[in-house]
């Protein structure tokens, strides 16, 4: 089924009185609702909710996403709680695709931040951006740094790399009393998934930024960090087995344990599906 609407955030008015865009159009795969759009679409929206002064948070979904909220309350909550999921992995697309909806296109956590700052650099709008996530801070200084060298003109009002271990009260006291008088319109948001989107559902209501966006390994890449998958790799569904090459000890649980439960669930989703079309 798809739905022409959003779940939460649909009817809501933004601090300013306009009313936050209509969201992209979305379709279930394993329960979770997927955008069935493309990059200029979702960005007009993302431009959109900011504008209206909304309070918006949205994730890039890959497979181990969509399957951990099969498995956490938590993340599942986090995950359906979300104004907008657009489909991060390849193979998240193709399913759409089996499920017929054709128009569905890869919104890539990496390239959607990218393209967004580009727009931002433009001086299409006061787009200021506030960076929390990272390896470390060092990590963290060099990412700024190249996002600034990348696209001349983009304003960052802050940033934090957040330790691994769970903050205390007073510590998340400060980082929202930081990004609140940061000046934000957007806070990109790269601790990993489901961490990230566990964080942004819990401090949606206490941050002003408009929008929270969720890109996992996106400041890795921008980062230059850690490579990026060929962009034929990428298109082949072949993206984790590039990774995994390159990080074996960090994600070799994440695929072995997701990626044949992803297969098996979906191909049940998609005989039900099948059975229900032929009555």
């Amino acid at each position: 089924m798809i739905y022409a609407h959003g779940r939460r955030y649909l009817h809501a008015i933004g601090n300013r009185g306009a009313p936050i865009p209509r969201l992209p159009p979305t379709a279930e795969v394993l329960g979770i609702p997927l955008a069935v759009s493309d990059y200029d679409h979702v960005l007009d929206w993302m431009e959109a909710t900011i504008a209206a002064d909304a309070r918006a948070y949205m994730t890039a979904a890959a497979v181990n996403l969509v399957m951990s909220a099969r498995e956490d309350s938590e993340t599942r909550a986090a995950v359906l709680g979300a104004t907008l999921a657009v489909p991060d992995g390849q193979p998240l697309v193709w399913a759409l695709h089996a499920l017929g909806h054709r128009a569905a296109t890869r919104v890539y956590g990496p390239d959607l931040m990218a393209a967004f700052c580009a727009r931002a650099a433009a001086g299409r709008a006061a787009l200021p951006a506030y960076l929390y996530g990272g390896r470390s801070a060092q990590a963290l200084t060099i990412l700024e740094r190249r996002l600034r060298d990348r696209f001349p003109g983009l304003r960052i009002a802050g940033g934090q790399s957040p330790p691994f271990r769970a903050l205390t009260a007073a510590e998340e006291e400060r980082v929202v009393e930081e990004i609140n008088s940061s000046g934000a319109a957007v806070v990109w948001v790269g601790t990993g998934q489901p961490k990230q989107e566990r964080w942004m559902a819990r401090m949606r209501a206490r941050l002003s930024p408009p929008l929270l966006a969720g890109v996992g390994a996106a400041f890795d890449f921008h980062a230059g960090l850690v490579p990026q998958a060929p962009p034929w790799m990428q298109r082949a569904g072949l993206e984790w087995s590039y990774r995994l090459a390159h990080e074996p000890r960090r994600l070799w649980r994440r695929y072995a344990r997701y990626n044949p439960r992803f297969i098996a669930a979906f191909g049940a989703q998609y005989v039900r599906q099948r059975r229900q079309a032929r009555r």
